[in-house]
């Protein structure tokens, strides 16, 4: 078992996520989450997934914390148990641009490590404060496929303390699965989650059947960073808007496919679930919020022909107006198109009336984990 942070325990990697009940609580945490990918080629897994048997669980008096490291943000959640869930009691985000030009470049570079680096300080200072006894902190992206990814983990560890490893794409996927869980409407038996993120994107495709829990996960090499260094600018044309869209969608026809959810989400049959800083944003602004807050956001319905002409909006005005926006900012406002277009190109693929908006995801999935020391 790997250590770090003066002893606190970190987890090993596990490959399943126990279902748990709604694991909300304080703490604002807000940002595009990041995704996976393989080279530049699509990945997709299945499996099906049955509960195991707890090895060991945490107890009351642990303090559990979990960190997601990608290539927009660094995100931390730091937790007590809470009978079935558990309470938050402190959070952390930054955008860090982690991956910033490694499209060219495939190294991460110096300004983008000392951002994070000083981001995962933060990290392990509140935790330190908070006695963490469980922690566990995972890259994605940017590491996965940095040339310097493993040099900038051991710089990391020396500097901070804390012990981050790589995950795989199938459990990035099944851990934001598990995360947004509690949200599922259990009516419904098919959940399509997706996680727009800075280096790709993620889908999770989830039905319940008589032989256990299918899952399918599909990871594009497509994400707002990316889609918008090709394609950014101050205003969006209709017609490089509608590229953006098609890019992505020429992505999503296998897997829809060989799953054939359409059909499904046509008889009623699947609830959409997005967990990213694109979706948060846009229910943000659909609920008029001053600023933005997690409480309010959390589990929102939104309509989706009106997020979807909500996004087209923004792709018409100039970079300083969707900067005045008080739930984009200057930090998101080059980037908040892109993964407009990300999830138009969603939409379009599994068209449902409306769409449930998740400020959760890995971090709340590494919690759950956690929770029960999944072997």
């Amino acid at each position: 078992m790997a250590m770090g942070l003066e002893g606190c325990r970190s987890a090993p990697s596990r490959r399943r996520t126990r279902r748990s009940a709604n694991g909300r609580g304080e703490g604002a945490h807000h940002g595009d989450g990041t995704a996976v990918r393989d080279g530049d080629a699509d990945r997709e897994a299945s499996a099906t997934h049955r509960e195991a048997v707890p090895a060991e669980k945490a107890g009351v008096d642990d303090v559990l914390a979990a960190i997601d490291l990608g290539t927009n943000n660094c995100r931390l959640l730091v937790a007590r148990p809470d009978g079935a869930g558990f309470r938050v009691i402190d959070a952390f985000s930054r955008i860090v641009r982690l991956g910033q030009g490694l499209d060219g470049s495939g190294r991460l570079g110096e300004d983008a490590i000392r951002r994070t680096l000083d981001a995962l300080a933060v990290c392990a200072g509140k935790m330190r404060r908070r006695r963490v006894t469980r922690f566990r902190a995972v890259a994605t992206e940017a590491c996965r496929r940095a040339g310097n990814g493993a040099e900038f983990l051991a710089r990391a560890a020396a500097e901070t303390g804390l012990t981050l490893e790589i995950i795989t794409p199938e459990e990035e996927a099944a851990l934001a699965l598990a995360g947004c869980r509690p949200l599922f409407d259990p009516r419904i038996p098919g959940a399509l989650v997706f996680d727009i993120g800075g280096g790709s994107t993620e889908i999770a495709w989830q039905r319940d059947g008589p032989d256990g829990r299918l899952v399918a996960a599909l990871t594009m090499p497509i994400g707002v960073v990316t889609l918008a260094e090709r394609h950014g600018g101050d205003r969006f044309a209709p017609g490089i808007f509608e590229a953006m869209v098609d890019e992505v969608a020429e992505r999503l026809g296998g897997f829809e496919a060989r799953h054939g959810i359409a059909a499904e989400a046509a008889a009623g049959a699947v609830q959409l679930l997005g967990t990213s800083g694109t979706v948060t944003t846009l229910a943000g602004m659909h609920l008029a919020l001053p600023r933005y807050r997690r409480d309010r956001v959390d589990g929102v319905f939104l309509d989706v022909a009106r997020t979807l002409a909500l996004g087209r909006d923004l792709a018409g005005m100039s970079f300083d107006e969707r900067a005045a926006q008080p739930c984009i900012g200057r930090e998101r406002a080059d980037l908040v198109v892109a993964g407009c277009a990300i999830l138009e190109a969603i939409c379009r693929a599994w068209p449902v009336a409306r769409l449930r908006v998740a400020d959760r995801g890995v971090r709340e999935g590494i919690l759950f984990g956690l929770m029960t020391q999944r072997s």
